[in-house]
C-alpha cells in the first residue's frame, strides 16, 4: 500500500476568454492525453461548471515533484504556450494532501 502522505493533489480553476471555454477544455484534454503515459499521474480530470467560462482540473500525483516534473515533459511546455491565448485568468489553485477514498488505490 502506498504511503498516503506521499500522494499530492491539485485542483486548478481556469477562466477562459469569453466564448473560448470549449477551446480551453480541448487543450486541457490534450494535456490529460499526454499524462496517460506518466505512471506518476494517478488522475487528471477536466470539468466545466455552471459558469460559462469556468474550467476546473483535478490532478492526483504520487508526489509534488512528479507533478512539477510533468510540466517539463515533451510537448507540455508547447501545449501550455498554445493554450495561453484562451486563458483569461487562473483564479485559484488548491493543493491537496490526498488521504484516500473511492477511485484511487491508496
Amino acid at each position: 500500500m502506498r504511503d498516503r502522505r506521499a500522494t499530492y493533489g491539485l485542483i486548478g480553476s481556469f477562466t477562459a476568454v469569453p466564448g473560448k471555454r470549449d477551446d480551453l477544455v480541448d487543450y486541457l484534454l490534450r494535456a490529460a492525453g499526454l499524462m496517460r503515459a506518466n505512471p506518476k499521474c494517478l488522475l487528471y480530470l477536466v470539468a466545466t461548471t455552471g459558469q460559462a467560462d469556468d474550467v476546473s482540473v483535478t490532478e492526483i500525483w504520487t508526489d509534488e515533484a512528479a507533478h512539477d516534473a510533468s510540466l517539463r515533459e515533451p510537448g507540455v511546455p508547447q501545449l501550455i504556450a498554445e493554450a495561453r491565448p484562451v486563458i483569461a485568468g487562473v483564479p485559484g489553485q488548491t493543493r491537496l494532501a490526498v488521504q484516500g477514498g473511492k477511485g484511487l488505490d491508496l
